[in-house]
C-alpha cells in the first residue's frame, strides 16, 4: 500500500536532478535556440498567460524580463479573448504561455488568437505534444517528468530555471550565457541538495499543526515564492494562507498579524530581500510568530528555514521554496491529510 504524500515526497526529491537536466547540452542548448530566435524578433513588450502554479512561475518570468532585459509585461486575461471574442493586436509582443500539462484550453485559445494576431508565440511546457505546445510558433520542454502528486512542486522549478535560461539567453542575444553566469548556474542542483537536506522543515510543521491560517509574505524575485507557498499550503493542508508583497503587507493586511497568526516571510540578501527586513521588524512589534526563509538570520524572526547562499538574487527563486514545499508536505501529513491527492483536485485543470 502506497503511503500518504510518498508521491509528493519522491517529486520534490527529484528537483536537483531536474536542474542538472535542464542544464545539459541537449536541453540548453534548445532553449538557447529558442532564445536566440526571440532575440532575433526583437519583441517590444511581453505578455506571460498562466494559471496556478505555472502563473507563479510567470511571475517571475516577468520579474526577469522587466529588470533584466528591460521590457513592459503584462499579464494576459484569458477570459478577455476565450469568453467575451476580443482580438487585441498583438504585433510586436511575445506572448508566453506557461503550463505544466500544456492542456487547458483558455491557454491555448489566448496562444492561438496571438499567434494570428501578429504575436510571437511561446509554450513552456512540461509537455512537448501538448495543445499549447502546438498552438505557439516556439516552445521549451523543462523536462521535469512523470509527477506523482496533484499539488505541483518539481514542474515549478523546472518552469523557473526554464525562465531563467530563456531570458538571460535573449538578453545574451544568441542565446548563450556568459561564463560567469553558467558556472553560477552548474551550483544550483548540488546546492538544491544541500537546501532539501536540512529538516528544519518537519520540525515547524509539528510547530503549525493546529494553525487555522498563514500568511506568506516577500518582495521582488521572491514574492512568487510567498505566493506559491501559500498555494501549496491551501492544496495540501486546506489551511487558508494569503501571500502578500511586503509592500502590501504594510498597509492594511498587517492589521490582522497577531501571535495567532504564523507569518512565513522570505528574506534574501538582494534588494528585495534587504527591504523586507523592515517589514520583519514591523511584524515583530506587532509580536506575530515570524519565521524567515533566508540564507542568514533576521533580526525580529523567531526562526529561519535555511537556504543555502547565492551569489545572485535570481537564483534564489529556485531555492527558496524548496524548504517550503517540504513544510506543505510535513504539514499536511501532521494534519492528516494525503498531499499527493487533495480532495475535489486534479491534476489538469479544464478552464474555457
Amino acid at each position: 500500500m502506497t503511503q500518504r504524500g510518498q508521491g509528493m515526497a519522491a517529486d520534490i526529491a527529484e528537483q536537483p536532478g531536474g536542474f542538472a537536466r535542464l542544464l545539459d547540452g541537449e536541453h540548453a542548448t534548445a532553449i538557447a535556440e529558442v532564445a536566440a530566435e526571440v532575440a532575433r524578433r526583437k519583441p517590444r513588450n511581453v505578455m506571460f498567460v498562466a494559471r496556478g502554479t505555472s502563473d507563479h512561475a510567470a511571475l517571475y518570468g516577468a520579474y526577469l524580463t522587466e529588470i533584466r532585459l528591460g521590457l513592459p509585461v503584462a499579464s494576459a486575461s484569458p477570459s478577455a479573448i476565450t469568453l467575451y471574442g476580443a482580438r487585441p493586436d498583438f504585433r510586436g509582443t511575445l506572448v508566453v504561455g506557461v503550463s505544466q500539462s500544456g492542456g487547458s484550453p483558455d491557454l491555448t485559445g489566448v496562444l492561438s488568437a496571438a499567434r494570428a494576431n501578429g504575436g510571437l508565440t511561446l509554450a513552456v511546457t512540461n509537455n512537448p505534444e501538448s495543445p499549447l505546445a502546438q498552438a505557439a510558433e516556439l516552445s521549451i520542454d523543462v523536462a521535469a517528468g512523470h509527477e506523482r502528486a496533484v499539488a505541483a512542486t518539481k514542474t515549478y522549478t523546472a518552469e523557473l530555471l526554464a525562465l531563467l535560461l530563456l531570458i538571460e539567453g535573449v538578453r545574451a542575444g544568441d542565446g548563450r550565457l556568459p561564463e560567469d553566469e553558467r558556472a553560477a548556474l552548474d551550483k544550483l542542483p548540488q546546492l538544491a541538495e544541500d537546501a532539501l537536506a536540512d529538516p528544519a522543515a518537519d520540525a515547524l510543521a509539528q510547530r503549525y499543526r493546529f494553525a487555522s491560517r498563514m500568511v506568506t509574505t516577500a518582495r521582488g524575485y521572491a514574492y512568487p515564492t510567498a505566493r506559491e507557498a501559500a498555494l501549496k499550503l491551501m492544496e495540501t493542508s486546506y489551511l487558508p494562507a494569503l501571500a502578500f508583497s511586503g509592500a502590501d503587507l504594510l498597509h492594511g493586511p498587517l492589521a490582522m498579524t497577531d501571535p495567532d497568526v504564523p507569518v512565513l516571510a522570505v528574506v534574501g540578501d538582494g534588494p528585495g530581500g534587504r527591504s523586507m527586513r523592515d517589514v520583519v521588524n514591523r511584524l515583530a512589534e506587532r509580536r506575530a510568530d515570524v519565521v524567515t526563509i533566508g540564507a542568514s538570520d533576521v533580526e525580529g524572526a523567531s526562526g529561519r528555514l535555511a537556504v543555502p547562499a547565492v551569489a545572485d538574487e535570481r537564483y534564489s527563486a529556485l531555492l527558496d521554496i524548496l524548504p517550503l514545499q517540504k513544510l506543505a508536505l510535513a504539514l499536511a501529513l501532521a494534519r492528516g491529510e494525503d498531499p499527493d491527492a487533495p480532495r475535489g483536485l486534479k491534476k489538469v485543470t479544464t478552464t474555457l
